[in-house]
C-alpha cells in the first residue's frame, strides 16, 4: 500500500502578535471550614476541618478574550469568581486584574470588573429600567446629570432603548438579563465575570443573547469577559478559550476543538456502500486504522462504518486520498466529535485522576 506516510506532528498555531494580559491568576488557592453537627461540635470544641474548593489556580486571561470555566457543580467556579470580585480573599497566592492585585489594590480591582449577577431579583422591580440604572449610577459616584445620560447610553447598548420607562417587573427574563448586563457596564469596567446568564432564557433568547453577548460585550465594548457555564452551546459560541475545573484543580486550558482533540479517540465516520471494503480491509492489515465497526445504515441504504485513524489530520487525510483512489464510494466522512459534556468528563477521569496520583 502507497501514499502513505508517517504524519508530521500537528502544532497550534501562534498569534501574530502577542495580546497583553488583562486577568493573571497566580497560585489561588481557598479552603473553608468543613460544616458539622452540634454533637461533634460539643464533643470536639476546637476541632476544625478544612475543605479545599480552590486549588492552586494559574492562568491568564488576554484583552478582549472570551473565557470559559467549566465544570461539574462544585468544581470551584463560583468561589474563584467571588476571589476576582474581591469578595472573598485567597488563602495562598494572588491574581491581578488589569494590572491591579486583588488584596493590595482591592478598591481599583472594583472599578475595573464587575460581576454579573444572574439573579432579576437584584433589580428594583417596581423601578423603570432607566430608574434603575440611574440609581446604581448614583450609588457608582455619577451625579445625577451623568447617571441619566449613562442610563440613556447603556439602554441603546443593551437594545432597551424603547422600553426604558417600563417598570421591571414587565420585562421577560431575556430583557432583565440585557438590563442586568448595563448595570454592570455602568462603571466602564474592563473586565466582566458572567455566571452562567442564559440559565434561566428559552433557546431562543439564549441564543439572541449569546449573539448579543459576542458582538455588543466583546466586540464593540471590548470587555474581556470571564464566563462559567454548563452550556455547550454558549461554550462553543462564545469562548476562544476554556478551562476544565475539578475539585478545585484547573485541569485543562485551551480551545475547545484542540481539548477534543487531545482528549477523544480519533475515531471517524464513513458513509460507504457495503460493510466489506478490501481497501479498509488492507488499512487494517497495515494498522494505519483501527477498531473498525459498522455504525448503523442510514434512510438512502448508505453503511455507516467507525473506524480509529490515530496519527493526527495528515495521517487523515492520507487514508481519505488512498480510500478515494481505490474507487471506495464515500458520501460522507466527519471525525465523531465529543460532547461538551464528555469532554469534561473524559478530562477529569485522565488528568484528575493523574493529579490526584501525583498527590
Amino acid at each position: 500500500m502507497t501514499g502513505i506516510a508517517t504524519p508530521t506532528p500537528v502544532q497550534e498555531p501562534r498569534a501574530a502578535t502577542a495580546r497583553p494580559v488583562s486577568v493573571s491568576l497566580d497560585g489561588l488557592s481557598k479552603r473553608f471550614p468543613m460544616r458539622r453537627g452540634w454533637m461533634d461540635m460539643l464533643r470536639h470544641p476546637r476541632s476544625v476541618t478544612y475543605v479545599p474548593v480552590v486549588q492552586h489556580v494559574s492562568a491568564e486571561v488576554y484583552e478582549g478574550e472570551f473565557f470559559g470555566l467549566l465544570g461539574p457543580n462544585g468544581a470551584g467556579k463560583t468561589t474563584l469568581f467571588k476571589m476576582l470580585a474581591t469578595l472573598v480573599f485567597p488563602d495562598s497566592g494572588t491574581a491581578t486584574i488589569a494590572g491591579y492585585d486583588i488584596i493590595q489594590d482591592a478598591p481599583r480591582v472594583r472599578r475595573v470588573l464587575a460581576p454579573v449577577i444572574a439573579d432579576e431579583r437584584s433589580l428594583y422591580w417596581r423601578l423603570s429600567a432607566r430608574e434603575n440604572l440611574e440609581l446604581y449610577g448614583v450609588l457608582q459616584g455619577l451625579d445625577s446629570r451623568a447617571s441619566k445620560a449613562r442610563a440613556d447610553e447603556l439602554l441603546a447598548v443593551v437594545g432597551l432603548d424603547d422600553t426604558g420607562l417600563k417598570i421591571v417587573a414587565s420585562f421577560s427574563s431575556g430583557m432583565k438579563q440585557r438590563l442586568l448586563i448595563a448595570r454592570a457596564l455602568i462603571g466602564a469596567p474592563r473586565v466582566l465575570l458572567l455566571d452562567e446568564p442564559t440559565r434561566s432564557l428559552d433557546p431562543i433568547s439564549a441564543r439572541q443573547f449569546r449573539a448579543f453577548l459576542r458582538d455588543e460585550i466583546a466586540g464593540r465594548q471590548r470587555c474581556t469577559v470571564l464566563l462559567a457555564t454548563h452550556n455547550t452551546e454558549e461554550a462553543l459560541e462564545l469562548c476562544d478559550r476554556v478551562a476544565v475545573l475539578d475539585h478545585g484543580r484547573l485541569l485543562a486550558t485551551g480551545t475547545a476543538e484542540r481539548l477534543s482533540r487531545e482528549n477523544g479517540d480519533e475515531r471517524y465516520r464513513l458513509w460507504t456502500r457495503g460493510t466489506h471494503q478490501p481497501a479498509i480491509d488492507a488499512l487494517v492489515e497495515r494498522g494505519v486504522v483501527r477498531d473498525v465497526d459498522l455504525y448503523g445504515t442510514d434512510d438512502d441504504g448508505w453503511s455507516i462504518l467507525e473506524m480509529e485513524v490515530p496519527g493526527g489530520p495528515e495521517r487523515t487525510a492520507q487514508v481519505l486520498a488512498f480510500l478515494t483512489e481505490q474507487h471506495v464510494p464515500i458520501a460522507r466522512f466527519e471525525r465523531v466529535t465529543l460532547s461538551l459534556a464528555d469532554l469534561i468528563e473524559r478530562i477529569v477521569e485522565r488528568r484528575g485522576g493523574a493529579e490526584a496520583d501525583d498527590a
